[in-house]
């Protein structure tokens, strides 16, 4: 994505007013805040320096590109309003809620934002990490990158009803199921032979009159 005509002269001039600006699409809510004190109308949507609900943040961690095996990430820490707050910032329905970081300049004459900001990154929340100590709480959420999908793996999936339905709700092909023949590998890649116990060996009759003498059997 590139600058807009408008946008570059504003980060070209000789002083400019750079703001910061988050955007996070929660279930039920959408956050947006600024890097600072004061309130900013960008695309038709108010974006403050701290939320009545959520708090603020406190610090966005240096962005990771990525390698061969992690995707692109950051780290956003948050300093939330109170206790409810840090608890539901770190509920597993947020995971997978759209975040979007722009940065963009404000006419100092009008104070109206410099249409459409740049935007650095577009991920999902994460991993939240809860830390409290003396007089503090805060809480850090990686996000990362759509490209984190392409490094999921099976780990956990299992072939029973509680996890076929946990995916797909309803679904009750694995209700009725007590046993599945089927070699599941685990421990080192590749199949795995299928182990079998054979029936118990029948009784001949040599070992019936051996009984039938020893008084076992009549």
């Amino acid at each position: 994505m590139s600058l807009t005509p408008a946008l570059e002269a504003a980060f070209g001039a000789d002083t400019v007013l750079v703001f910061g600006a988050l955007k996070i699409e929660l279930p039920a809510y959408t956050l947006r805040l600024l890097d600072g004190a004061g309130e900013l109308v960008i695309g038709g949507e108010t974006y403050r320096g701290r939320d009545d609900v959520w708090g603020s943040v406190s610090g966005i961690g240096e962005f990771s590109d990525g390698d061969a095996t992690q995707a692109p990430h950051m780290t956003i820490t948050f300093a939330p309003a109170s206790d409810a707050a840090a608890v539901d910032l770190c509920s597993p329905s947020f995971q997978g809620s759209i975040v979007t970081l722009m940065v963009g300049a404000v006419n100092r004459a009008t104070g109206a934002v410099i249409p459409d900001p740049y935007v650095l990154f577009i991920g999902e929340l994460d991993v939240p990490t809860l830390s409290v100590a003396k007089g503090k709480r805060s809480v850090s959420v990686e996000v990362v990158s759509a490209l984190e999908r392409c490094f999921e793996q099976d780990e956990g999936a299992r072939m029973n009803d509680a996890f076929h339905q946990s995916v797909h709700p309803g679904q009750l092909g694995f209700a009725f199921t007590s046993a599945d023949p089927t070699s599941l590998p685990w421990g080192s890649t590749g199949a795995r032979p299928t182990i079998s116990v054979s029936a118990a060996p029948s009784a001949t009759d040599a070992s019936i009159n051996q009984l039938k003498s020893a008084g076992v059997l009549r």
